[in-house]
């Protein structure tokens, strides 16, 4: 094993009718589906879909960092 990682970079989008925090428990474990090594995680825009005057959808995007195959 090297002592040194190199990481990617995606974005992705989580959303939730309940929270923000239940949004990007959805995204990473979406993400988590076809991404290994994920290692982190930060959020960079948080927003909302609005029905009838209240949230609708917690819509939240993230850039989720993981460690390259060998690195």
């Amino acid at each position: 094993m090297s002592n040194h990682h190199s990481y990617k970079k995606i974005e992705i989008v989580g959303s939730s009718r309940t929270s923000i925090e239940e949004a990007i428990d959805n995204a990473l474990a979406e993400c988590a589906k076809s991404v290994r090594n994920m290692d982190w995680f930060e959020v960079v825009d948080t927003r909302g879909h609005i029905e009838n005057g209240k949230v609708g959808h917690y819509q939240v995007t993230l850039k989720v960092g993981f460690r390259l195959s060998g690195s």
